[in-house]
């Protein structure tokens, strides 16, 4: 079954980035580590604060369209409800060195 992910990033100002993946490892990875240049890069967007997961890319698409066109005091409220401290949830992720690389994530 394919996996997809709807989710939230914020820099440490609270400038927000909604994105949707089928890996999300490796793009939270991308992020923290700005290695594609863009808006994330650019505003120091580094902190995964909110994911939810589906199994429909064309649901993970209109989700992720609909989450963009709130205002940003709904999507901040969509992430207090499940990261009330917005805490990274990508902490750890990478500390082992044979993960540290997206390239080996399976899956």
């Amino acid at each position: 079954m394919n996996h997809y992910y709807v989710y939230i990033m914020s820099s440490h100002q609270g400038t927000l980035y909604i994105g949707m993946t089928n890996d999300l490892y490796r793009r939270a990875y991308e992020h923290r580590h700005k290695l594609v240049p863009g808006f994330t890069q650019k505003y120091n967007v580094t902190k995964l604060v909110y994911y939810e997961e589906t199994s429909n890319v064309e649901s993970a698409i209109t989700r992720e369209k609909q989450i963009k066109g709130w205002l940003r005091s709904k999507k901040a409220a969509l992430v207090a409800s499940s990261n009330p401290y917005w805490a990274d949830l990508a902490e750890g992720w990478y500390e082992d060195r044979s993960l540290a690389d997206p390239s080996f994530h399976s899956g």
